[in-house]
């Protein structure tokens, strides 16, 4: 006789018991597409996170599910309601608004039946991401840098319509004005009715009665354009800065999509920065270092005193105030306040490794143990 073990449904779809509804629906829809037998995935894996998403994604059958815990199966024969997957293979329902998002991506539309989403497509354009090395310096003052980027932009023939200068717009013969297509797809659970995007009019119900000759009806090209971009000050290693409307064009008259700078600071070779603060090393003599004295260092504003107390320590810490990093200010930044970080320097007692006799009597005078 076989014993079928309870199935843990949490560690099915890799989940904390705490799990949110909205992260079980992310779990489960992550490993559906890996597991998709129509991705090459394992149909009964697949079988097996839908129906662990079925019982944890309703709240009564969750609760149930956590009262029983390893009794589960017990629970299903008392009236629970079983799994939806029986000896005999599927024969439960599907939560159809987990395959509609499943079959969206697989597909490019949405299983019919399914909630429905917006039939026509946004027309926002593509957001870029490019990488951008700093100087050190450059990073904590804001520099301002021309790129050349090659991306999608607005037909000037046709000012983005997609239709030659002069031509009618009509509705779309293809879907009647609908903007979707209805396609049939066979999937491991049957043949479904898929809603798609128009390919002729890519979901705007209409189109031109003459295509534009430059950029055949879609109302984008490809070209070379210049980028202003001002690097604000402050900025560090690894943030990500976003240039609104500067990425691809969007379609059809849609809103461009954005332009996202990845920042690279160069390391510096007097300063390392310790978030809006700069460190840095300065040797000192020893005799300076014994009476007191100043010294001359370099700062992110050039060179400046800096007095030395007598009796000062090798690695003690001395700061100039506001001759840091300035720090990042504006809408998308409200906990930051406006001003500069500090500098901060370590000093380094230089010990004499060559004393002529008169020297060494004289420490030894002085017994500074």
């Amino acid at each position: 006789m076989t014993i079928r073990m309870p199935k843990d449904y949490y560690k099915v779809l890799g989940i904390d018991r705490n799990a949110s509804g909205e992260e079980i629906k992310k779990a489960f829809r992550s490993l559906a597409h890996t597991h998709h037998p129509d991705k090459g995935g394992d149909p009964e894996k697949f079988k097996e996170l839908n129906e662990a998403n079925q019982v944890l994604s309703d709240p009564e059958k969750r609760q149930q599910y956590d009262q029983f815990g390893q009794t589960f199966e017990q629970a299903q024969a008392g009236g629970f309601g079983g799994s939806p997957f029986g000896a005999g293979g599927f024969t439960g329902n599907i939560n159809m608004e987990d395959l509609g998002d499943i079959f969206g991506d697989l597909f490019g539309g949405r299983a019919r039946g399914g909630p429905a989403r917006a039939g026509r497509r946004s027309g926002k354009g593509k957001d870029i991401e490019m990488d951008m090395t700093l100087e050190f310096r450059e990073a904590a003052f804001g520099a301002e840098r021309t790129v050349e980027l090659y991306k999608t932009v607005k037909c000037d023939r046709c000012d983005g319509s997609g239709g030659e200068p002069g031509s009618k717009i009509t509705t779309c013969e293809t879907c009647k004005g609908a903007g979707q297509v209805i396609a049939a797809q066979r999937t491991v659970f049957g043949s479904f009715q898929i809603q798609q995007t128009c390919p002729t009019c890519a979901g705007e119900g209409k189109s031109p009665s003459k295509r534009c000759v430059r950029c055949d009806g879609t109302g984008l090209h490809r070209e070379k354009r210049k980028v202003e971009l001002k690097i604000p000050a402050g900025v560090d290693d690894g943030e990500l800065l976003r240039l609104s409307g500067e990425g691809e064009a969007g379609f059809r008259g849609g809103a461009a999509g954005d332009l996202f700078v990845r920042v690279h600071v160069r390391p510096d070779h007097d300063f390392n920065r310790e978030g809006t603060d700069v460190r840095m090393r300065a040797e000192v003599g020893f005799t300076t270092a014994a009476l007191g004295g100043t010294i001359t260092v370099p700062t992110l504003d050039g060179e400046a005193e800096v007095s030395i107390p007598a009796g000062t320590q090798s690695g003690a810490l001395l700061r100039l105030r506001g001759k840091g990093i300035p720090k990042l200010r504006g809408k998308d930044l409200p906990d930051r306040q406006a001003g500069r970080g500090d500098q901060i320097i370590e000093v380094i007692v230089k010990t004499p490794s060559k004393l002529s006799r008169d020297q060494k009597r004289h420490l030894e005078e002085l017994d500074l143990e």
